[in-house]
Formats: C-alpha cells, structure tokens, sequence
C-alpha cells in the first residue's frame, strides 16, 4: 500500500512493522519516525487506528483466556512465513500448541512411575484427572 506521497519510511513498510510499533517492541528513534509518518500519511494513520481498536477489542475479549507460553513465537513463526510467501500449514497456531501441550502431558504422564496397587478405594479422579484423597 502506499498513499502516492513521498516519505522517509514507506507506507508498505509502516504497515509491515504496525504491530511491533503498536507492541511498543521497537526502538524509540524507529517509534518517532513512524509517528511522523503517521502525522503525514492519513490512509496508515486510519489503518493504525483500526488496528489499535482491534488490538483493545481483542484484548477486552479475550485477555482473560489462558494462552499456551510458546504460542506468541509460533504467531510470529506463521507471520514470517506469509511475508516470505511460503506455505503456511492448515492447522491453526492455536490448535497445533493444544496438540503440542496436550501430547508433552502424556509424555509426562508416561514417564511418571505408575503405582503398583494403584489408586485406593478412598480415592477419586478431580476435574483436571488428577487423583485426590477422600476425607
């Protein structure tokens, strides 16, 4: 995308980097040349505060879900992939760290040594599986 009017940083790569500067995860000198091109260039500065409106829906939404640890490198990992045009794998970055999560348990469970006698009669499964004494 680009607005047709020259700038120091271009439109394209404004909104390439939006979300690192939304994030504040950029220098600062990036910060202010990126506020400058938004003070000139009104198609990024509406595409900026769509994307800041976004990001507070999605937090107000959703910011009391638990999040997997790694699933934020594995966003970025599928992001980098788009950008360089590669093939981007079906599942969804959620759904491949449930998986992941989800067989690292029962290879934990598996490497757990089993009681030999098992669970006693006073005891019952809670809600996570996991075995609590009866009292």
């Amino acid at each position: 995308m680009s607005c047709g009017e020259p700038h120091e940083k271009d439109c394209s790569e404004v909104l390439d980097h939006l979300y690192e500067y939304l994030d504040r995860e950029m220098p600062a000198g990036e910060c202010e040349k990126f506020q400058e091109h938004f003070d000139e260039c009104s198609p990024c500065l509406e595409k900026y505060g769509l994307e800041q409106a976004v990001k507070k829906l999605v937090k107000r939404c959703c910011g009391h879900d638990d999040v997997p640890v790694d699933l934020r490198s594995k966003v970025m990992g599928r992001i980098d992939l788009i950008r360089a045009g590669e093939a981007v794998p079906e599942q969804s970055v959620l759904e491949q760290a449930k998986q992941e999560q989800a067989a690292a348990r029962a290879a934990a469970a598996a490497k757990a040594p089993e009681q030999a006698s098992g669970p006693g009669p006073d005891s019952a499964l809670d809600a996570r599986g996991e075995t609590a004494r009866a009292e």
